[in-house]
């Protein structure tokens, strides 16, 4: 290795132990898959939580630029970044916030130009009285229907409230009616077309909107589920939205882990912290630079994989805060070396394989993954 020269500019990228691509290409492409098969509805883009923690500011112009003209936020914090990063672009664009209209976040809305799904009776009635407040102009904002979720959303009492009070309904500019589906990941659930039944009663006793139900799964259960407008999330960042069947998706993301050493072990020896994994004769052991304080999951010990050369390796002991351990005795001696990278996430072991080993989702996998890593985002 060359001496470094001091006052020389450090690479952060050849002193990174974890690297992560995001193929916004690819995001592109699914976003177009997706309306596609939604059309003629139109295809909204979900970008909560830093747009599922792979970067707002990258991830909105890319949507943009594939024809995504509304999006979905979660919190009203993140409306806001959403909004004024389409307001940088001069894109016109509408941002919606799930949350809706919390004690103190009506300046947010009034000022920003961001618009609240409305999940009760009382942000229905308060939204209502700013409308009035500002010489009678109707405001912008969505409604939330609850068909079985028991989250957000007016229940069938509140909602029976409201079309009894017809002038709040009046003094809306209501653009969205929606719900949500809580189990359209398995389409032969009855709870989907229960749902379906409830939301459609809905729709007939309010005014006409633009009516949304369909989830990233909810799309992939057929044409009657669109309605007008669909709002994909997981299915964006390339997750299966089908479980069980082939991934329609395009894979967004690769996480790669760099080898900071390799060692020879041997029976009784054992691996990390408890001991967890004893060997039972001659191998080699690789330490990857990442571990559960980057999103890399503790329960993944023992259970997980990581993939190099063609070849699986078996995460091997407890992952560690910044350490994980694989097996490696498969591959030839010598043919891993510290400074190598392994794939962690990708083609070949994907997010929701990651999820389902670690006893959980690819949507967490996806949105734990940590500030450590050196980011690459590619358009290729």
């Amino acid at each position: 290795m060359a001496d470094h020269v001091p006052g020389s500019k450090v690479d952060v990228s050849s002193i990174a132990c974890g690297r992560l691509t995001i193929n916004l290409s690819a995001l592109a492409e699914n976003y177009r898959l997706l309306a596609a098969k939604v059309a003629p509805a139109a295809c909204a883009a979900v970008v909560k939580a830093d747009a599922y923690g792979l970067g707002i500011e990258k991830v909105v112009p890319v949507l943009v630029q594939a024809g995504a003209r509304l999006f979905f936020a979660a919190l009203p914090e993140e409306g806001r970044k959403v909004r004024r990063l389409l307001d940088a672009m001069g894109a016109s664009a509408d941002v919606y916030v799930l949350a809706g209209l919390v004690p103190g976040t009506a300046a947010l809305y009034l000022d920003e130009g961001v618009i609240p799904v409305l999940n009760d009776l009382a942000q229905v009635e308060n939204w209502a009285r700013l409308s009035t407040e500002r010489n009678g102009t109707p405001l912008p904002c969505a409604l939330h229907i609850d068909s079985g979720m028991n989250r957000l959303g007016l229940d069938s009492e509140e909602l029976e409230r409201l079309l009894s009070q017809p002038q709040l309904l009046a003094a809306l500019d209501l653009r969205v009616i929606m719900s949500h589906l809580c189990s359209a990941d398995e389409p032969d659930n009855s709870l989907n077309d229960e749902q379906h039944t409830l939301f459609s009663r809905a729709l007939s006793r309010l005014p006409k909107s633009a009516a949304s139900l369909a989830n990233s799964s909810g799309i992939f259960l057929g044409q009657r589920f669109h309605f007008d407008l669909a709002r994909p999330g997981i299915a964006l960042y390339g997750c299966n939205p089908t479980p069980g069947k082939p991934n329609p998706m395009h894979q967004v993301v690769t996480l790669e882990g760099k080898i900071l050493q390799v060692r020879g072990i041997d029976a009784p020896q054992s691996v990390g912290y408890g001991a967890t994994y004893r060997v039972t004769g001659p191998g080699r052991i690789a330490t990857v630079g990442v571990g559960y304080a980057d999103g890399y999951l503790r329960s993944l010990s023992n259970k997980g994989r990581a993939f190099a050369q063609g070849v699986a390796l078996p995460l091997v002991g407890r992952v560690s805060m910044d350490l994980t351990t694989f097996d490696i005795s498969a591959l030839a001696e010598g043919s891993l070396k510290p400074g190598d990278w392994v794939e962690l996430i990708g083609e070949n072991v994907t997010l929701d394989e990651v999820g389902h080993t670690a006893g959980t989702i690819g949507y967490e996998i996806l949105t734990d993954l940590g500030r450590r890593y050196h980011r690459v985002y590619e358009d290729a």
